[in-house]
């Protein structure tokens, strides 16, 4: 006599799914930031300016391009910062991501990013090694709490009317962007800099800087959420559209 298979759950399958996608989309923007800094460094050894440019100008671009990758699956936040904002929005009118999809989410986000700088490293024989760029000057941390504020106040912008394709566009802009107008270079990401203690070059940063980072990124993502909900008292009923909206089968 033959076993039933077991009940399919479609929701634990397509949590899978988007928290894999959290997992590649992070890890590869890492290794755009991380493996572009690292090539900059070799290209311009003499001019961090131009180098700046090159690392600034490659991540712009290639977050662009993941966001239109993997957005239609996980909604591309590959940010913990976004993540907890779009709970804490959506919670409500359940719009946004579940809570029990928010743990998940990070933990696929921070091991992706780690995976991503080894990757990088791997890629231009730099072995891991833990950073020593001291970053928590007053200025620097500063510079994270305007990056994070700024950037969450536009993606829950964005996801209230623009296309895909303008949201990955003007997301990436941002981002480069605030590579100059910040002292930090604008992390504005709990995983990312928490990937980036991992390697001792250009894009490093110093274990010790990560905690004040992480703080002042929430400082900001909090900022940024309440600013949202000042200039767009509707705004939970987009929560579920960011970064942007997930296809009908991700959401099943």
């Amino acid at each position: 006599m033959n076993t039933p298979a077991p009940p399919y759950r479609p929701a634990r399958a397509h949590l899978v799914r988007r928290t894999l996608a959290e997992f590649v989309g992070t890890g590869l923007l890492v290794t755009v930031v991380v493996g572009s800094g690292i090539a900059a460094q070799r290209l311009s050894p003499d001019d961090v300016g131009l180098q700046l440019l090159q690392n600034s100008l490659t991540t712009m671009l290639g977050l662009a391009v993941l966001i239109l990758m993997l957005g239609p699956v996980s909604g591309a936040h590959f940010n913990p910062v976004v993540s907890l904002a779009d709970w804490i929005i959506g919670r409500r009118q359940h719009t946004g991501l579940p809570l029990g999809d928010l743990g998940p989410y990070v933990l696929a986000q921070i091991t992706g990013g780690i995976g991503g700088t080894l990757v990088a490293g791997l890629m231009f024989d730099v072995a891991p090694a833990l950073s020593k760029t001291d970053r928590t000057t007053g200025g620097h941390l500063l510079g994270e709490v305007v990056a994070t504020a700024g950037l969450v106040l536009l993606i829950f912008a964005l996801a209230r009317t623009s296309s895909e394709a303008v949201t990955a566009a003007a997301v990436g802009a941002y981002i480069g962007a605030a590579y100059w107008f910040t002292s930090s270079t604008s992390f504005a990401n709990p995983a990312v800099t928490i990937a980036r203690t991992f390697t001792d070059t250009f894009a490093g940063i110093a274990p010790g800087s990560v905690a004040p980072f992480v703080i002042m990124q929430l400082i900001g993502g909090a900022l940024g959420l309440g600013l949202v909900l000042v200039f767009y008292p509707t705004v939970a009923r987009s929560a579920g559209d960011v970064v942007v909206p997930q296809s009908i089968e991700a959401k099943l």
